[in-house]
């Protein structure tokens, strides 16, 4: 069985670490919740009953694992880091606009709430409704509901943050 597991978590961790992107900004925070969300993919293994595709399955553990994470982050008090981005002065020929909306987009998605990151990386993941729903657990027509919020505040944090 651990054979199998390992095998399966190798094929499929690019899930984990886009998941661990979206939530976290540090490279050590993110090591400690790709830890945290094999300990958990681990531990519900056996219960996996091949109801739905693997990649489903785990895709709903990490995004649970990694909200449960993002809520406990924000009952602790705030703790900036001091980070080598805070102090690096941007060349404005070294970046081009894509890549400058590209940031502007990850500074507006770490506004958002846990489920609503999980909901916006599925869909940037060119996930169907019908599967975010599955995913998150939550109806097909309430993922729809979230998407049109999720966009707007999204434009509107693109506007403000800079």
């Amino acid at each position: 069985m651990e054979k199998e597991f390992l095998k399966i978590i190798k094929q499929n961790q690019g899930i984990i670490h886009k998941v661990c992107s979206i939530y976290c900004d540090s490279e050590e925070d993110r090591q400690d919740l790709f830890q945290e969300i094999v300990a958990q993919l681990w531990k519900s293994f056996p219960s996996f009953r091949q109801e739905s595709k693997f990649s489903t399955w785990m895709y709903r553990v990490a995004l649970n694992t990694a909200i449960t994470s993002f809520k406990k982050a924000k009952r602790r008090p705030d703790q900036d880091k001091l980070t080598y981005d805070n102090f690096q002065v941007e060349d404005d020929t070294l970046h081009s606009g894509l890549e400058d909306n590209i940031k502007l987009l990850h500074k507006a998605i770490a506004r958002l709430t846990g489920v609503e990151k999980s909901i916006i990386l599925l869909f940037l993941e060119n996930k169907k409704y019908e599967e975010i729903a599955e995913i998150t657990g939550i109806t097909q027509n309430y993922v729809r509901v979230k998407m049109n919020r999720i966009k707007k505040k999204l434009k509107t944090y693109m506007n403000i943050v800079e």
